[in-house]
């Protein structure tokens, strides 16, 4: 058995995020669950993984349950000490957990302005004092962060040199800046652009644009533009093959659902997988070898 994890909508679910990014981020296996937020399914969905009460909650495969993303982190460092959730030098890990730490409680006015949206981005929203003042928190813990990763001669352009849980807790607040046009500054800019450049996290969005369902809930009184991920390859759906590829690139299936790229059309075996690579093919390393291989 391994573990499991239940997760809510990819494109607003800001913690189901996280705690997807703590297993997948680190190469981690887990097997997935979804539920629809605001909606029926969410309350039901959650009696099979009582007492918790919101994503993302993860079982683990002693049958433990583990709701909550700070509990999630701790238990996968402990279980996969090598995985590097935390960093190595003990001064920095204090740091690393005080930040994820203070991002799991506070930050209120930034999270409550700007709730997590990766279908859109907003154009023209203003910032708050409140939401300012959150910014400016960020940005003297990231440049902290940084300092120490400098002196450590870590390298990387995460928080402290390689990737790690803090980041994993960070990356909901990037995108938040980053979908709201929010005012960064020489420190803050080049993390956001690390994270929306994370191959992770774009195939998590990749799959959420793959899922095409728009929460109303989320809507605001604001022009939209396209969400400011890297401009993705030119992929198309199309209705029949032949295809290039016999097999789909993830499950070794035969193919039944097609898209055109490069020229080419390319096959899947069903359209999920289909589309969450047509909305971000360079996300996704196994179908890029199938790109990359010349044609006979």
């Amino acid at each position: 058995m391994t573990h499991q994890i239940l997760i809510g909508d990819r494109a607003y679910s800001s913690w189901s995020l996280r705690g997807w990014l703590l297993f997948h981020a680190f190469g981690l296996p887990v097997e997935e669950h979804r539920t629809k937020m605001y909606s029926d399914d969410f309350a039901r969905d959650l009696e099979a993984w009582a007492p918790a009460r919101t994503v993302p909650t993860v079982r683990t495969p002693e049958g433990g349950l583990l709701s909550d993303s700070l509990a999630i982190a701790e238990h996968l460092a402990e279980t996969f000490p090598e995985a590097g959730h935390w960093p190595r030098e003990a001064k920095a890990r204090a740091l690393a957990r005080s930040i994820a730490a203070e991002m799991h409680s506070g930050f209120t006015a930034l999270r409550g302005a700007c709730p997590m949206n990766l279908r859109v981005k907003w154009e023209g929203f203003e910032a708050s004092e409140a939401v300012a003042a959150d910014l400016a928190r960020l940005s003297r813990l990231w440049t902290l962060a940084r300092g120490m990763a400098g002196q450590a001669a870590n390298g990387g352009p995460w928080l402290f040199g390689a990737y790690g849980a803090v980041d994993a807790f960070m990356a909901p607040v990037a995108m938040r800046i980053a979908g709201y046009g929010l005012a960064t500054d020489d420190v803050m800019a080049p993390y956001v652009d690390a994270h929306l450049h994370h191959l992770p996290l774009r195939r998590w969005r990749a799959m959420g644009e793959a899922r095409n369902r728009t929460l109303h809930e989320y809507d605001m009184d604001l022009a939209t533009g396209r969400f400011p991920m890297p401009r993705p390859i030119a992929a198309e759906a199309v209705a029949n093959g032949p295809s290039a590829n016999a097999a789909c690139p993830y499950s070794g299936l035969p193919v039944t659902h097609f898209l055109k790229v490069d020229g080419r059309i390319w096959g899947f075996c069903n359209a999920f997988c289909r589309d969450k690579t047509m909305h971000d093919p360079e996300a996704w390393p196994a179908f890029m070898a199938l790109l990359d291989k010349p044609a006979r």
